[in-house]
């Protein structure tokens, strides 16, 4: 099939020009150099967000001084320069939680961040313990969101989510999962709670909330934050050396993750995807997916040989 043949790399390697041209001495980025992305509301708010955010699972787990560390400066910067805001963060990514804390504070650039962690403990106690050490290691106090993770013993955890809510410890709560097997428990947490926010997978081969949880997350009125946009990274990796299809330029896809992210992004009830990673430059070409147009989902319809590949 003829049409454009960019992959990831091959626009990862314009990027990393680009982005030598933007990153100054001084480490900060020139704000024109970015587009700036979509937004879209958080229902029970109206406060809006931007479309990509940034996860940190392993990418952050990272030790200060090393090659690793030193990167993530300019992650932030291309989020940030990009237009985004969201950060997304658990206690169970090593030292994530304290690496966003110490960078922020650095940049000075807490303001411009919507930091969002989890909670995953039995117990109330403990799960109150665990939410004041990531409040402290993320310096973030009110955090912006605050999640109970894949629903780990979630009526003592959400007991606490709401107190500190109404006590202005945080500002949103929510719910978690990743895994499909979990979604008619998590089906019936959301009809029967009242929450802000619902975190889940959802990605091109893994489109089983479609069915059930994004309309009822949507029938609800949760805003929706999107992990594994890629699959867990297996998808982007198979797609990696393929060209990309004729009609990618339709949708304004410079890039396989810009692709996969616009069909994530193509769903009216996702607020937000969360795709994680430690170099700016994978930052940058994320960013420019919530940039320019998002088809609908009858888009994708047309487009079928996409789900057999």
């Amino acid at each position: 099939m003829n049409g454009p043949t960019m992959s990831r790399a091959g626009f990862l390697r314009l990027a990393a020009g680009a982005a030598a041209g933007v990153l100054l001495g001084g480490g900060s980025v020139m704000a024109a150099a970015a587009p700036v992305m979509q937004r879209r509301p958080i229902p029970v708010s109206g406060e809006s967000l931007p479309v990509i955010g940034l996860g940190t699972y392993r990418v952050f787990d990272v030790a200060p001084g090393s090659a690793e560390y030193a990167r993530l400066p300019g992650v932030l910067e291309a989020l940030f320069a990009a237009g985004g805001s969201v950060i997304d963060s658990s206690p169970m990514y090593g030292r994530a939680e304290e690496t966003i804390g110490e960078l922020l504070a650095a940049a000075g650039s807490r303001r411009q961040a919507f930091v969002a962690s989890k909670v995953w403990m039995e117990g109330r106690d403990a799960g109150r313990q665990q939410m004041d050490t990531s409040l402290r290691l993320l310096r973030a106090e009110p955090l912006d969101l605050m999640q109970v993770h894949n629903l780990v013993d979630w009526r003592n955890q959400l007991a606490t989510l709401r107190e500190w809510k109404q006590a202005g410890r945080i500002r949103y709560i929510g719910v978690t999962h990743y895994h499909a097997g979990a979604y008619d428990e998590l089906a019936a947490v959301l009809r029967a709670e009242r929450l802000d926010f619902l975190q889940i997978n959802y990605s091109l081969d893994e489109r089983e909330a479609e069915r059930l949880i994004l309309p009822l997350a949507a029938e609800r009125g949760l805003a929706v934050l999107i992990n594994r946009p890629f699959g867990g990274g297996g998808l982007l990796r198979r797609l990696h050396d393929r060209p990309l299809p004729a009609w990618a330029a339709e949708i304004e896809a410079g890039s396989w993750a810009q692709l996969l992210l616009k069909f994530v992004l193509s769903q009216p009830a996702v607020t937000c995807a969360i795709p994680a990673t430690g170099r700016p430059e994978h930052m940058a070409d994320n960013a420019t997916a919530g940039c320019g147009h998002i088809p609908e989902p009858a888009f994708w319809q047309r487009h079928a040989d996409l789900f057999n590949r």
